[in-house]
């Protein structure tokens, strides 16, 4: 595939940009079913992210945490589904275009967000991820139809090429992940209202996040993948680059203090 000028456009100015229904829907539901299955017995340990649900009262994401690094898994169901899709052939040349340069993955993960769940706040990946030169960028995959009722994602357009903030405290009674980046004066975040099967692509420095999924019954499921460019030199420790040929790709670990001034933060993923 390759993008309409009218779609480079639009990403060179804010930083994301969604392809519909670049998923075909029976695709959608093997991949929905796999995580579904793998879920059906609770939280998988070495692969559930346990912090993102809180055992105490009745927190819905305690029961559906999140997986994490699924394509690590061969052993189950959910890996070799997850791999073949971080490195699929039509990812490829959309993410070579946007980079303008060879993609590597380097992230794979798996959101239940089922009805009741906190969101993610507003956020910017390469926080996490600290690729240099350059920064990181995610390939989100709707699962479910995405919106205002059950958590859909937001962006907050041209913050793209911000630098990457400190980031402050989040509420917690909304998000499940501790932190947030206030975005600048006059920039408010946008409502993507995806579609299953659409795929939002966006860089490591815009800010985004989820709201909590008020809907009395639907999930909003999402497979996300991220990538950082062939020029990369340095990146977080959590993350290890693989090429679209399937080779592992040695890449130094990025060590300095990053915004805050600290150790390496743990990864919280794009919403």
């Amino acid at each position: 595939m390759t993008l309409s000028t009218e779609q480079r456009t639009a990403y060179a100015q804010d930083g994301f940009l969604a392809l519909r229904g670049l998923i075909a829907p029976d695709e959608i539901a093997l991949i929905r079913d796999t995580f579904m299955a793998q879920a059906s017995d609770g939280p998988v340990p070495g692969l559930s992210d346990m912090r993102s649900g809180s055992p105490a009262g009745n927190d819905p994401l305690a029961r559906y945490p999140r997986m994490m690094h699924p394509h690590k898994h061969n052993d189950k169901p959910v890996g070799p589904l997850a791999r073949r899709y971080m490195l699929d052939a039509r990812l490829e040349p959309i993410l070579a275009e946007l980079f303008d340069e060879a993609p590597y993955a380097c992230q794979s993960m798996f959101y239940f967000k089922p009805p009741g769940a906190r969101g993610q706040d507003l956020h910017q990946d390469n926080f996490y991820l600290r690729v240099k030169p350059g920064t990181c960028l995610a390939a989100w995959i709707a699962i479910d139809d995405a919106d205002e009722g059950n958590g859909g994602m937001m962006c907050v357009p041209q913050t793209n090429g911000l630098d990457i903030a400190c980031p402050e405290p989040s509420d917690p009674s909304l998000f499940f992940t501790s932190d947030h980046v206030e975005p600048p004066p006059g920039h408010e975040p946008r409502m993507m209202n995806l579609k299953a099967g659409d795929v939002l692509f966006f860089n490591g420095s815009v800010i985004h996040g989820s709201t909590p999924n008020t809907s009395a019954d639907r999930f909003r499921r999402s497979l996300i993948f991220h990538y950082v460019p062939a020029s990369t030199v340095e990146i977080s420790h959590w993350y290890e680059a693989i090429s679209f040929a399937g080779e592992t790709v040695d890449i130094a670990i990025n060590t300095d203090g990053g915004p805050c001034g600290t150790a390496q933060p743990i990864p919280t993923g794009p919403h």
